[in-house]
């Protein structure tokens, strides 16, 4: 089914691309950017993970480099039933992580400076368990595809408004231009809301089921969304396109792309965990809890 939907927003990227194209071009426009958005596809499914890894400044850790974070994420992978993912962390001081990869096998996750200096380790174990889920689930195909492609759309629609439209299309160029501007990225940021806030509620139910105590999560997010409203995040307002991959919407609120938000609501992402626990029973036992009960990072 994910393959589908893959397909379908593969689709209608390429639309998009085609009517941009044509906006700028005419029919030859049409036609290159049908050639450059099949070649973006192509490369989007090979490449699009180290593209958005490198958006951020993210730098692979190891057991040496960062054995607490790196062991952790062992453990859950383990509990999720996964092969171990590559681990990743970016210096940013947001409370923040996403994964990405093409399958289970080509993972990865990111976690930021920032989280780990503000979490405990159980809220950080609740983290990485959301980010495991999105693996187990293949979100992350489909989610890291529609960051890189909605990017693009949004380049390629800023390089019509330069270029000042199709000029042979009977005295429409000036209107078409402005509709291309507006409503392109408006449609690509649909499309990211729409797949980021349905897919976020299950890995949220599933990572506290990979962590066995999705009051970890719950806690997590309760800081979450406080911090990240008043610690900026530079990497993700220079790459909007990439909002709906983090585990809160890294965005300040400040510019038009936080308009509509990427992801659900705090308090029902919040009550919904809480109410997993319930059915849980409280959950497994606190296998991620330190003895000294302090997350390992201070």
């Amino acid at each position: 089914m994910n393959y589908f939907k893959t397909a379908i927003l593969l689709a209608g990227m390429t639309a998009l691309f085609m009517g941009v194209g044509y906006m700028i071009g005419g029919q030859g426009g049409m036609l290159i950017a049908l050639v450059v958005a099949a070649g973006m596809n192509v490369f989007a499914y090979w490449n699009s993970d180290k593209m958005v890894l490198s958006m951020h400044g993210a730098q692979e850790v190891d057991e040496r480099t960062a054995p607490e974070l790196y062991q952790m994420v062992r453990e859950l992978s383990q509990n999720a039933g996964l092969p171990m993912p590559r681990v990743y962390l970016m210096d940013n001081p947001q409370p923040n992580a996403f994964a990405t990869g093409r399958n289970p096998e080509n993972s990865a996750v990111a976690a930021t400076t920032g989280l780990l200096q503000n979490l405990t380790h159980e809220e950080i174990a609740g983290v990485m368990a959301h980010e495991l889920a999105h693996i187990k689930n293949r979100d992350t195909l489909i989610m890291t595809v529609t960051a890189t492609l909605a990017g693009a759309i949004s380049m390629l629609a800023q390089f019509g408004m330069f270029f000042g439209g199709n000029r042979n299309n009977n005295g429409l160029g000036i209107i078409g231009t402005l509709a291309m501007v507006i409503l392109a990225p408006l449609a690509a940021m649909l499309v990211q809301m729409a797949i980021s806030r349905s897919r976020e509620y299950a890995a949220d139910r599933m990572g506290g089921e990979i962590v066995g105590r999705p009051r970890y999560l719950a806690s997590a997010l309760g800081k979450l969304g406080q911090l990240a409203q008043r610690i900026p995040n530079q990497a993700a307002e220079a790459n909007p396109a990439t909002a709906h991959l983090f585990i809160v919407n890294p965005l300040s609120g400040e510019r038009m792309d936080n308009l509509f938000s990427t992801h659900p609501a705090m308090e029902n992402r919040i009550a919904a965990l809480e109410e997993l626990e319930r059915e849980m029973g409280g959950g497994r036992s606190d296998s991620f809890a330190p003895a000294s009960g302090r997350g390992p990072w201070g």
